[in-house]
């Protein structure tokens, strides 16, 4: 049977980042309440972290990049050396790994900080569920502001909007190459014989919206693709059509959009410009198959790695009931009696281990070296995820063997540098509370150092998991 104490644990580690010093005490008095507060205020979602770049810088620096790449390729034969060759490319890609550094700093200072942890973690779950990935030069200034922008700002709407603005914005566009597809068709596709591009609209139905068993077909991924032909980005490229739009923000361009009615799961969608694409997505965010997914994603993220049909079941009928209302889906996420059980059920992934262990002991703040040399060591990088599934979220996948050794020798550089500022026993009771068993309160009580009895902490089956 769940406790006051047993449910500010899971609030603060199953639906939280991890419990700051005190953090326990201070949810006590209703963990739910303080909880479901988050979910309806928008300010809970946003990163404050001034001094960002914007879409015109983002923008700006990406255009000066390609720029300086295309006039390399132009250059004919190089007589630079292997080295300046290198440096020659390096440098101007250098201005745009040190936006993605910025924002990756900028969001887990936030997650450190803040006291919304749940909507943060809800961030970073909708996030996933929508990657955007800086693992080619098109993207890595843009995955950042894409998360603040499309993500951080809709998630007190509905997933119908929440679908629209991920599809819309430039950082999904270039990501999965939507910003050059053009219809064969159209005014322009039948002057350069340009090709189609399908990765956006396969991805909308197989990740983001219906999944892989959602019945759809290769043709309704076609359909798809051609009904989203002419979203793009403005660029120098699509001066031409729209002189007047701002460099980085999204444009629909009618001479490249494919035209005629098109059908997808057996409803055909007139001929309507970007209003076509627009009405097939907000049909998908309501589609059943949809809520099943969202549904098993969530139950998977809160509940445990194989969640009761049960839950799922009463996630999905919050998200029917109220067409994807985000809040809503959120709330009935916080009433499943499983996602309340007092034994941690999911393993944490590696960026998880890291905030919560920072939160423990107190941190606000890391250097940004400190912060990549981290990441780099246990394997996860913020806006790194190596496909557009995004992170995996099963234990199966960061448990092995050799991943635990990488969390071990963490633990070890951070005890090194943190491990003497208190006492691990009194830190431990403050972040797990009623969770830590008395084998592990044991272990770190007979430690030989208080560094040494961090690291058993940190290391210890309860603190893994969450």
């Amino acid at each position: 049977m769940a406790t006051p104490a047993t449910e500010s644990f899971t609030a603060a580690n199953r639906f939280g980042l991890g419990a700051r010093p005190n953090g326990l005490g201070r949810l006590a008095g209703d963990p739910r309440g303080s909880l479901m507060q988050q979910i309806a205020k928008p300010e809970s979602f946003q990163c404050d972290a001034p001094g960002l770049p914007d879409r015109t810088q983002i923008a700006q620096a990406l255009t000066s990049f390609l720029l300086a790449q295309r006039e390399r390729m132009n250059s004919g034969p190089s007589t630079m050396s292997p080295a300046e060759q290198v440096a020659a490319v390096g440098l101007p890609l250098r201005a745009l790994n040190q936006i993605a550094a910025e924002e990756v700093l900028a969001r887990t200072r936030q997650g450190l900080q803040t006291e919304s942890d749940f909507a943060e973690r809800l961030v970073y779950f909708w996030s996933n569920h929508f990657t955007v990935a800086a693992t080619k030069a098109t993207t890595i200034p843009w995955a950042g502001i894409y998360e603040r922008e499309a993500i951080r700002s809709k998630l007190t709407g509905s997933f119908g909007a929440l679908l629209i603005a991920v599809a819309q914005h430039p950082g999904m566009l270039l990501y999965l190459d939507q910003a050059q597809s053009i219809g064969p068709n159209s005014v322009v596709g039948l002057r350069r014989k340009t090709g189609l591009n399908e990765n956006l609209a396969r991805e909308i139905l197989e990740l983001h919206t219906l999944g892989v068993r959602g019945g759809y077909s290769q043709t309704d991924v076609s359909e798809l693709a051609k009904a989203l032909t002419g979203w793009t980005v403005a660029s120098q490229r699509t001066q031409r059509w729209l002189s007047a739009a701002q460099t980085g923000d999204f444009v629909f361009i009618d001479d490249w959009h494919e035209p005629g009615a098109r059908t997808v799961l057996g409803r055909r969608y007139p001929e309507g410009g970007e209003a076509q694409a627009k009405a097939i997505l907000l049909d998908l965010a309501h589609h059943p198959s949809t809520a099943r997914r969202v549904a098993q994603q969530l139950a998977c993220h809160f509940v445990a790695d194989e969640p009761p049909l049960r839950a799922i079941e009463q996630l999905e009928t919050a998200f029917l009931g109220t067409q994807g209302d985000l809040p809503a889906v959120h709330k009935a996420l916080l009433d499943l009696p499983e996602a309340w059980r007092g034994d941690a059920q999911k393993f944490k992934s590696p960026a998880e281990f890291m905030t919560s262990s920072l939160r423990m002991l107190g941190q606000s703040s890391i250097e940004a070296g400190a912060l990549r040399n981290s990441l780099t060591l246990l394997g996860q990088v913020p806006f790194r995820a190596p496909s557009p599934a995004g992170w995996p979220d099963r234990a199966s996948h960061w448990a092995a063997p050799d991943a635990i050794m990488k969390r071990l020798e963490w633990s070890q550089l951070l005890a090194e540098r943190l491990g003497n500022r208190e006492r691990p026993e009194a830190m431990l009771a403050g972040s797990l509370g009623p969770a830590a068993s008395a084998q592990t309160l044991r272990a770190v009580r007979s430690a030989e150092s208080q560094a040494q009895g961090l690291v058993l902490a940190l290391m210890s089956p309860e603190f893994q998991r969450r």
